[in-house]
Order: structure tokens, then sequence, then C-alpha cells
């Protein structure tokens, strides 16, 4: 059963324990930091999936302002969507809602994770590629990303076999999870490997 919590509980340590030990719990693993690891990329893309969108089709972004959020969560503790207002607002404004939504989260999952700053602010850029590259323009994902600024790094993108892939600066650590493996598009892949597998991926679709 879904659950609806408002955005402000995303910076709740106590909440955020519960939820990660939670997503710990279904994948099977007991590590914190592979449990925090996995349910921000899920957050981080659940966060930026209507902005990044909205940079694609040039429209008006909504505002992801915190106290202006709802949160869908899964009884695994993984949130589901994140629903924000739509009535947008200025560009400035949007994107300066994200980067302090961004900026106010990470830092507590962080702390109950053991996961690095560094690492989760990764994940939220190669989400914004990601989103992007689904709606159909990469470069709205650069534009997005460098407007929000701060800590986030830009996500980067590779063409093979007539494809274009996010070129991942984060790691999920799915792999380091009891009977998984390592993503296709995982940058802790040999980039040869990697190459060849996105271009078998490219081949199939």
């Amino acid at each position: 059963m879904v659950t609806t919590v408002p955005g402000r509980m995303l910076t709740r340590p106590e909440w955020l324990a519960a939820r990660i030990a939670e997503m710990g719990h279904s994948w099977g693993t007991t590590s914190l930091r592979i449990a925090g690891t996995l349910w921000w990329c899920m957050v981080a893309s659940a966060l930026v999936e209507q902005i990044a969108r909205a940079y694609a089709h040039d429209e008006p972004a909504p505002e992801a302002a915190l106290d202006r959020l709802d949160c869908e969560v899964r009884p695994d503790g993984g949130i589901e969507r994140v629903r924000m207002p739509a009535d947008g607002g200025t560009t400035v404004g949007c994107v300066t809602a994200v980067h302090d939504t961004l900026a106010a989260v990470i830092p507590p999952v962080a702390e109950v994770s053991g996961a690095g700053v560094p690492s989760l602010w990764a994940i939220a850029a190669d989400a914004i590629g990601n989103r992007a590259l689904d709606a159909g323009s990469p470069d709205a994902g650069a534009r997005l990303a460098a407007a929000i600024g701060g800590k986030l790094p830009a996500p980067r993108f590779i063409e093979i076999g007539g494809r274009t892939f996010v070129r991942r600066i984060s790691c999920c650590l799915v792999f380091e999870v009891p009977g998984c493996q390592m993503c296709t598009s995982c940058p802790k892949r040999p980039a040869a490997e990697r190459n060849a597998l996105l271009a078998n991926l490219a081949a199939q679709s």
C-alpha cells in the first residue's frame, strides 16, 4: 500500500533511517550505505522528473520546494512518486527550489546512510540526465544542471550505436547486493566493456 507524506519528511533523520532500513530489507542487504544509495537513486529520479520534462518541452516547471511536495511512499520504503504543484513559477524560482531541496535532503541522507555527499549529488546529476533523455532532450538535462549549479555536477552523455546514453558519474552500488550484478552502464566497468554492452543494447532497441 502506497502512503503519502509531506516533502519535509525527506529531511528528518529518524524517518529516513526507517525508510532506508525498509529498502535494505527488501533488497536483502544490511548495509546502510548500499540501502541508502539505492533509496536515493529512486528519490532523486522522482524529485527531478517533472522539472526535467518541463525543461525538455520548454514548458513552465513546477516548483519543487520541500514545503510544497507530497511523496508517495511504497511498502519497501522507496518513493514511488513526488507530487508538486503544477502552477509553476518563474524559471529562476523553480531552479532555486530544486537546488534548495536537493541541498536540504542530501546531507541527512548522507548522515543516516554513510554515503558520501558528493556521491549523492552525482546520483542527482545522473537522474537529471536520464529523465531529460527520457523526455527526448539530453540538452535540457545539461541546461537544467547548469542552472541549478552549486555542488551538482553536469550530466554527461555518450552516443553509441546511434543511441544516446547517460555517461554515468554515479554508482547505485546494486552490484554489492548479494545475488545482483553490476549495471550495464555502471561507471565502475572498464570503458571498453561498458561501451560494448551499451552497443549491444542499442542494437536490440
